[in-house]
């Protein structure tokens, strides 16, 4: 007999590339269209004036949560603070930029941080033929990936200053502007400058890519943690990482050097050689652009002074420009978690025979039909959205190496309201349940009863109310269902459910296939 069928399906979409909304044909954010606009103020010899983010308060600090005297505020165009602006000066660079004092936003900053060193990603987010020169008209547009597509922001290039001075970020040389007007059109997303106080750095490494997501826990890392940094390195991936909360939300200075409750751009690793032993490095920036790590391995540290002049010379610098070398074991001891953001999986498997395909879907969890909550309710969890797929058999070489795990499943939850601040995370979460040999050639969702028999063999771990969860982990050649859901029943949502599966090289165009029941 068939499982039983619940009487409504969600939406349920599967995404592919060249649609509205990819990056060749991104959505025009507020439906402003960035070259009609451009060409308007051409004919019509005029500066661009964005209505739809204007110079008033409702774009800097619409509930006054900023300990800002928005009377001193002027929004000023770079024109009428330096005599000769540009957007760029002697290239783009992590060192470029200092986060402003009013806004908490080192989050976003340590995700720029990484952008900086990727420089065909950063054409993706910042479009080239925009200048304070040629064909300048006061309008600039930059792209990021949300929720599963790429939008086109437009922006005109006023910021707010108070006494001639930018409030906000700022570039260290004074007639550079492309962090100012970066930072304007993320906050012009995320609905004000204030929005896009406090968060996590994951987000916008995601909105700057859209690419694979991966996060560790560094108490809990696994052992080739290193391993797997250096191999994302090599794959041009954004990584940041994060420092454990203090005993207040302030972002405390520790006496050495590291602040807690912090983001961080990792920026490098690399291995020296120290009394003879291998020594494992990361290289890390504070977005404050100023404030160090004193410890072992750090600008002033005697350590240096044992290693080849070879490496010291390409590794240590003495400047307090904010970055800084930690050891491997330090950095996992002094920081809480680190997330790595790359185009593309194959940096996952550290090996040339194996490749990794990709799947995604969108779809909903709707209050009293699909919307079941967690496993806890053992009554309606049947009902949530349900994913099938198969796990083929790898070769030797494929399936072992330095990395035995074969999925990566990522649950990204959907709120697309005006004002970042006000969006309201579910706690979500997925289990993955084997199929049993004999009701594999059944059809339809498995009912409730179902799943009090089988148990999960993978999972997030936890619920979190967060906008991403995922879990990189093995399963055995077979047959497999994944269920994400909400944490409580009946909350509604949209989600894009991301799997990433292992396959051989020689297999480079097979694709998982993922069927939702």
């Amino acid at each position: 007999m068939p499982p039983t069928q619940v009487t409504k399906k969600p939406r349920i979409e599967r995404t592919t590339k060249g649609y509205v909304g990819s990056l060749t044909f991104p959505v025009k954010f507020l439906d402003q269209d960035y070259q009609e606009l451009h060409q308007n103020c051409q004919v019509n010899k005029k500066k661009y004036d964005d209505q739809k983010f204007p110079p008033e308060r409702s774009s800097i600090d619409p509930w006054r949560k900023l300990k800002l005297n928005q009377d001193k505020i002027k929004w000023l165009r770079p024109s009428q603070i330096v005599t000769d602006p540009q957007l760029i000066v002697k290239g783009v660079s992590r060192f470029d930029y200092a986060q402003g004092s009013y806004l908490g936003n080192c989050w976003f900053l340590a995700s720029v941080g990484a952008l900086t060193f990727q420089k065909d990603i950063l054409k993706q987010v910042m479009p080239a033929g925009q200048s304070f020169a040629k064909n300048y008209s006061g309008i600039f547009h930059f792209r990021f990936w949300r929720f599963g597509k790429w939008i086109d922001v437009v922006i005109d290039d006023k910021l707010p200053t108070i006494d001639g001075k930018l409030i906000f970020v700022h570039s260290k040389t004074s007639n550079e502007f492309w962090p100012a007007l970066l930072e304007k059109a993320y906050a012009k997303v995320c609905g004000s400058y204030a929005d896009t106080h406090a968060g996590l750095v994951s987000e916008a490494l995601k909105d700057f890519t859209g690419g694979v997501h991966l996060r560790f826990e560094l108490k809990t890392a696994p052992s080739n943690l290193w391993e797997l940094m250096d191999r994302a390195a090599k794959a041009k991936a954004l990584i940041g990482c994060g420092t454990p909360q203090g005993k207040t939300s302030a972002n405390t200075v520790l006496p050495n050097g590291i602040v807690e409750g912090h983001a961080y751009t990792v920026t490098g690793v690399f291995k020296v050689t120290y009394q003879g032993q291998p020594v494992n490095l990361v290289r890390v920036l504070n977005p404050w652009g100023h404030g160090e790590w004193t410890g072992d391995w750090s600008d002033r540290s005697l350590l240096w002074n044992q290693v080849s002049e070879k490496e010291r010379t390409r590794c240590r610098s003495l400047a307090n420009d904010g970055e800084f070398w930690i050891s491997m074991e330090d950095f996992t001891k002094r920081f809480e978690d680190m997330d790595i953001c790359c185009l593309e999986p194959d940096f996952l498997g550290g090996s040339s025979k194996c490749h990794w395909t990709s799947t995604y879907y969108n779809g909903s969890w709707e209050a009293g039909t699909t919307a079941g909550g967690c496993m806890n309710h053992q009554d309606t969890f049947w009902t949530n959205p349900q994913f099938r797929f198969r796990i083929e058999e790898l070769d030797e070489d494929c399936a072992g190496g330095n990395c035995p795990e074969n999925i990566l499943v990522c649950l990204m939850q959907i709120h697309e309201k005006k004002n970042r601040s006000l969006v309201s995370n579910h706690s979500i979460g997925f289990c993955v349940f084997p199929v049993p040999t004999g009701v594999k050639d059944e059809v339809g969702k498995f009912p409730a009863k179902f799943f009090t028999r089988i148990r999960p063999v993978a999972d997030s771990e936890s619920f979190i109310n967060a906008r991403e969860v995922m879990s990189f982990f093995k399963l055995d050649p077979g047959e497999y269902i994944i269920i994400p859901s909400t944490f409580n029943p009946n909350e509604s949502a949209t989600f894009q459910l991301s799997v990433f599966s292992k396959s051989e090289s020689h297999e480079r165009n097979k694709k998982l296939v993922m069927t939702y029941v």
